[in-house]
């Protein structure tokens, strides 16, 4: 691949009659931005604000993983939500269920 691009620009160069090849304004990029020292700023600054979100973000989670949660009381026993006609392969109880025999 590397050679194919070389031998194009090898074509090009004696193609155009120059002695060296040259760089055409096209394949020069530029933009319109900052100098180097504006983007180690602005990059510095956003280091910074990561750092202060990670710490808000765990001193929050702390805060509130410590209180402490309400404890509902368990629902009372109604006689027709565990209706079985037919017993379970595995036996008479559920799997996940406390056993009671």
């Amino acid at each position: 691949m590397a050679s194919a691009i070389v031998r194009s620009g090898i074509r090009s160069a004696i193609r155009s009659g120059a002695s060296t090849p040259r760089a055409s304004p096209a394949s020069k990029r530029t933009f319109a931005s900052h100098g180097h020292h504006d983007e180690a700023a602005e990059a510095s600054k956003w280091e910074k604000i990561t750092y202060l979100g990670i710490a808000t973000c765990t001193i929050l989670a702390v805060v509130n993983l410590s209180k402490g949660h309400p404890h509902h009381e368990e629902p009372p026993a109604y006689p027709y939500l565990h209706i079985r006609n037919k017993e379970f392969p595995w036996g008479p109880d559920g799997l996940f269920e406390v056993k009671h025999h």
